[in-house]
């Protein structure tokens, strides 16, 4: 046997043991008369120590040994480490096999740039921080298997292999060489099947997806990610929900110890949007998004036609926010095509600031009341005519603010439901609509008339699941009827031709008694983000890109023979 125990697991309980280890040389302390070995496995380190040093094989860091030898107490235990008030005296030591000096240090703690850790992920993957992301992913699938077993669910593979399809994002394409200039397209989600699955009668069904999307990259996205798919038939929207957050307790309890009550509480998008500036609210702290209409009776002519006026009271910070910081705000502001933001403070029981003069004594009394201003308090606010704009501005100005003062308290979880979503978004400038989710989410039964007289007011049965400012998952009710999912496209702009060429193979199968039906799609790499206390989805994914789409220790994507583009009747344009 290479060993009869795992290091991570031993305790007091094992002392006067004979035990067998192996694994990694995580530190190596050689003080002449003491020799200290940190002993790293994947369930963790124990220390073996040898007060004969020279009786040994010279061992370096990450070289793989065995080491024989008794458990003991430690004389002064180790508090910050499971295994600290125990050691293992060496009594044999074998090198199983050498290791180069690695390029940065394996432990969770390093200073190495992230490039650098992902060209050498096979030793990043040896700290144990990545160790227990992989883990805590890991018990999410379990989670997610015991689950949906369990209520009925029956686990079903979709293609990989798809029909290209408009969803939103760029899809990737294969070509095919059996005939050459058509294409497959990866899938960006198992949509589209799921559906299929449900008409076919499969009535529940959940699958852990590989799904891809030719996006631009950021902290939280990859171009390829793995979701927790499930669909449903004969389900209410409560009753979708009901079931989800049953899950959600399971995996949050055995992934990562949390227990979350329910059931989790909901809010209509607009109000989100209004109160908070954004669909996925971050509801741990204030910084709530006021309405300040008042201000239009005040002299500035600025406001022009802009049909919202709304802002955020920031406290505390009123004498130390200074014109340089104002800028940067703007700056921030305008990413969001605000064209800005105007900052009051409240210092000395007066309003200050460049817009007080606009303001008549009555009117700067009826603002401080209306906004229960304190002494420091900064007032910053914007104009738009779009709501969304202005809501969304605000609501990044309301999140910087929260990093800035440290307003979020670590280690807590708000889970909560965003629900009714508009069905559609105007598109700005231009007579048309595109769906807010996909073109086969159902409207709400109330809202059916709406789609004839006011499209934009229409809402839907759409929900997403935001957990601590993330959009951890979302779904839809879908649309089974003939007549609603036509009215849909034609609203959408399709014309018959589209439909038919897009989804003709699709639709045909709503002729044949589609059941209601209706589903939801977990980010499981964001989900075991969340869970793992991280904001880079980087850190919980094996074998991850990096934000240039690629892979670091493969260095894919990279350029084919000639003759592998001719097998697929390929020929690559030249690029001046």
């Amino acid at each position: 046997m290479y060993r009869n125990h795992v290091n991570g697991t031993l305790r007091l309980s094992d002392v006067g043991s004979e035990v067998t280890l192996v694994g990694w040389v995580a530190t190596r302390r050689n003080l002449g008369s003491l020799l200290f070995i940190d002993l790293r496995d994947t369930t963790g380190i124990v220390q073996c120590v040898s007060d004969h040093p020279d009786d040994f094989p010279d061992v370096r860091n990450e070289y793989v040994v065995q080491i024989k030898g008794r458990v003991q107490a430690k004389d002064v235990p180790n508090k910050n480490l499971p295994t600290g008030e125990i050691e293992v005296a060496i009594e044999e030591l074998n090198v199983i096999n050498k290791a180069q000096t690695t390029p940065f240090i394996i432990a969770d703690k390093t200073d190495a740039l992230e490039d650098t850790r992902l060209q050498y992920r096979y030793l990043d993957l040896r700290r144990p921080v990545l160790q227990n992301n992989l883990r805590i992913r890991a018990k999410i699938v379990r989670a997610a298997h015991e689950y949906f077993d369990s209520h009925g669910f029956l686990e079903v593979e979709t293609p990989m292999l798809n029909l290209s399809s408009p969803e939103g994002a760029k899809e990737y394409l294969v070509p095919s060489r059996i005939h050459h200039g058509s294409f497959y397209a990866l899938p960006q989600s198992p949509q589209l099947w799921k559906q299929l699955l449900m008409i076919g009668g499969v009535e529940r069904y959940y699958q852990i997806a590989k799904c891809f999307r030719d996006e631009d990259l950021r902290a939280d996205r990859q171009p390829e990610f793995t979701q927790i798919d499930l669909e449903t038939s004969f389900l209410s929207m409560d009753e979708v929900l009901a079931l989800n957050e049953g899950f959600l307790q399971k995996a949050f309890k055995e992934a990562a110890g949390i227990d979350i009550e329910l059931p989790l509480r909901r809010i209509a998008y607009w109000d989100a949007m209004d109160t908070y500036g954004s669909d996925k609210p971050d509801t741990r702290f204030g910084l709530l998004l006021r309405d300040l209409s008042l201000l239009k009776k005040s002299s500035f002519e600025g406001f022009g036609e802009a049909d919202y006026v709304k802002g955020i009271v920031v406290p505390g910070v009123a004498s130390t926010t200074s014109r340089k910081n104002l800028d940067e705000l703007n700056l921030e502001a305008r990413k969001f095509s605000l064209k800005g933001v105007i900052a009051l403070k409240y210092l000395n029981g007066t309003l200050e600031g460049s817009f007080a003069k606009f303001l008549s004594e009555e009117l700067k009394a009826e603002l401080v009341k209306y906004l229960d201003l304190k002494e420091n308090d900064l007032v910053l606010f914007a104009s738009s005519a779009s709501r969304r704009q202005i809501d969304n501005g605000l609501g990044a100005l309301r999140l910087l603010f929260a990093k800035k003062l440290e307003l979020i308290k670590p280690n807590t979880y708000d889970l909560l439901w965003v629900v009714d979503f508009p069905m559609f978004t105007p598109v700005e400038g231009e007579n048309r609509y595109v769906a807010e989710h996909h073109p086969f989410t159902r409207p709400r039964d109330e809202d059916l008339p709406l789609l004839d007289t006011h499209p934009e007011e229409v809402l839907a049965y759409a929900y997403d699941i935001v957990i601590n400012g993330y959009e951890a998952g979302g779904g839809t009710l879908r649309i089974y009827d003939h007549d609603t999912q036509w009215k849909i496209f034609k609203l959408l702009g399709l014309s018959d031709e589209d439909v038919a060429k897009k989804f003709g193979w699709f639709i045909d199968a709503f002729n044949y008694g589609a059941p209601p039906h209706g589903g939801l799609a977990y980010g499981l790499d964001r989900l075991t983000m969340i869970m793992a206390g991280t904001e880079n989805i980087r850190d919980v994914i094996a074998f991850p890109k990096n934000l240039q789409a690629v892979d670091p220790t493969s260095k894919a994507p990279r350029e084919v023979t000639p003759d592998q583009l001719e097998i697929l009747g390929l020929e690559l344009k030249n690029e001046k």
